[in-house]
């Protein structure tokens, strides 16, 4: 498995709306720059992504009392970085090569975000980052 270009990097927060502040006035954000709260209840999180030169600054909120997010929250109050995603051209063919080589993939393929197919690597296989691999959207 080869990774490609860095999507994003996933920022758990308390709540967006107010993380969209940091963003807008100490970092020269504009609100074009700025996508709706989506949700995706199957992962039990709200989400915007914060639009930069060569990247995008994915946000995450809980969404629900049992959201993965809330534990990460308890052990950082005000937030803090959750994983970074990197592409790969294929997320079935990422994950079997992922596990032959020992890592733990800790789910199979599903939709994120972005609407396409993701999965996650632990922790403990990336130097204590938690990796999200994802399919590039169509047309990027």
């Amino acid at each position: 498995m080869k990774i490609g270009r860095l999507n994003h990097v996933g920022i758990a927060v308390p709540s967006i709306e107010e993380a969209w502040k940091t963003y807008k006035t100490l970092y020269g954000v504009e609100d074009k720059d700025i996508t709706p709260i989506g949700e995706m209840e199957s992962q039990g999180v709200k989400y915007s992504f914060v639009n930069v030169a060569n990247s995008q600054i994915e946000l995450i909120e809980p969404l629900g009392e049992k959201s993965p997010i809330r534990k990460f929250l308890e052990k950082n109050p005000v937030g803090g970085q959750h994983h970074m995603c990197f592409e790969v051209d294929d997320v079935h063919k990422a994950r079997e090569e992922a596990i032959a080589e020992g890592a733990t993939v800790l789910n199979e393929p599903r939709i994120g975000a972005h609407g396409t197919l993701i999965i996650f690597i632990h922790p403990k296989n990336s130097n204590g980052v938690l990796i999200e691999l994802m399919e590039p959207p169509k047309g990027h």
